[in-house]
C-alpha cells in the first residue's frame, strides 16, 4: 500500500513539473500581437533574462530604464541601456518588439 502511494505521489510530482514547464513556455513565447516576440515595453525581468545574451542584471537594467525614461519607441532604443551595445542588440533583435509604444 505504501509503495503504491509513493508511486502515485511521484507521478503527481512529475506531472506538476511538466505543467509548470509548459505554463512558463507559453507565457514566454507569447506576445500581445501573436508574433512570439518579447515586448520590451511590457516584459518582466524573468522574460527578458531568457533572451540571448541578456542575464538578470541586464534585464533589470532594461526594466529600470523603462521605468525611469518611459517606453521604448523602437527596439533600437535598447542601445540607450547601459551595457547593451550593437553586438548584443543584433543578438536579441529578432526576439523582441517595442510594440504598444
Amino acid at each position: 500500500m505504501r509503495k503504491e502511494i509513493m508511486y502515485r505521489l511521484s507521478r503527481l510530482a512529475v506531472a506538476a513539473l511538466i505543467l509548470t514547464f509548459f505554463a512558463g513556455s507559453i507565457a514566454f513565447a507569447g506576445s500581445a500581437d501573436g508574433s512570439g516576440k518579447i515586448n520590451i515595453n511590457e516584459a518582466t525581468v524573468k522574460e527578458l533574462s531568457g533572451l540571448p545574451g541578456i542575464g538578470k542584471k541586464k534585464a533589470e537594467a532594461i526594466v529600470a530604464y523603462r521605468n525611469e525614461k518611459g517606453k521604448f519607441a523602437s527596439v533600437e532604443d535598447l542601445r540607450k541601456v547601459e551595457g547593451i551595445g550593437a553586438k548584443l542588440l543584433d543578438r536579441v533583435r529578432d526576439h523582441v518588439t517595442a510594440g504598444g509604444s
